[in-house]
């Protein structure tokens, strides 16, 4: 037995996003037509219709435009709006359906009884959640090395035990989070520093927290991608770091876990 459901987006209490009307939004930008897309859903071309106004009156922009007339009978245009929508819901879908896939893990269904749901809850403490897709996995006798890489284009080495690659199932193209302490992230204003460090990002300070001991510095390596570094006070001083300079931030590869 497993667990199922369907993911619905609301407006208020009214219903938005349902999975039959992102492929209707999907098959609209493929088509380029309103009648195609609803046979190949499949739905009637009034209730595809009805469909495309709820969704364009209860979203703050136009997600499908439409044009009536004409020997094809008219087209239909998704605007960017209307594409970055269908990326969300299926950024959500993913998530929802690995959601339901732990929990049916999770699940004794002998005796109907959570084993751990407050696993759900759990928040930790590392300042550093990076997103990343694995793009390769180097396996030796103890240890793999984990490439993932970036939104911004960086490729980041996580090394972990085999064990952890088993207990994650971990695969290529699997969405993961990396994960690792503001205190582990070194800084250098040499960009051209040669170093051991497997992972090496350049990026530009976008905010300096003074404190009595130590300095938080936050670091945009591009793309949205950011990095804290946690780093003495005396140290900050010392190479004289101010919002807007560009520094290199290093990471150890051992330092770097993942979550999935």
């Amino acid at each position: 037995m497993e667990f199922s459901s369907s993911l619905t987006i609301f407006n208020s209490d009214t219903p938005l996003l349902l999975e039959k009307r992102i492929k209707l939004i999907g098959y609209i930008e493929i088509e380029g037509s309103i009648s195609k897309a609803a046979k190949k859903v499949p739905m009637s071309y009034k209730a595809a219709w009805d469909a495309i106004d709820a969704i364009n009156n209860l979203c703050p922009t136009t997600v499908v435009e439409k044009s009536t007339g004409g020997v094809g009978g008219g087209g239909a245009v998704v605007t960017p709006y209307g594409k970055n929508l269908i990326k969300t819901y299926s950024t959500l879908k993913k998530e929802h359906e690995k959601f339901l896939s732990q929990l049916t893990k999770m699940t004794d269904f002998n005796t109907g009884a959570l084993k751990s749901l407050e696993r759900f809850s759990m928040q930790i403490s590392a300042r550093n959640q990076v997103q990343g897709i694995v793009e390769h996995i180097e396996q030796g006798k103890v240890n793999s090395s984990v490439y993932l890489k970036l939104k911004s284009g960086y490729t980041l080495v996580s090394v972990i035990t085999n064990g952890a690659i088993d207990n994650l199932n971990l695969q290529i193209e699997d969405e993961v989070v990396a994960i690792f302490k503001s205190s582990s992230v070194l800084l250098t204003t040499d960009l051209s520093l040669n170093i051991s460090a497997r992972n090496k990002f350049q990026g530009t300070i976008t905010d300096i927290s003074l404190g009595e001991i130590n300095s938080e510095v936050l670091v945009d390596i591009g793309n949205g991608d950011k990095i804290a570094s946690v780093i003495t006070k005396n140290a900050t001083g010392s190479l004289d770091l101010k919002v807007g300079d560009s520094v290199s931030a290093i990471i150890k590869s051992s330092d770097v876990m993942i979550g999935k």
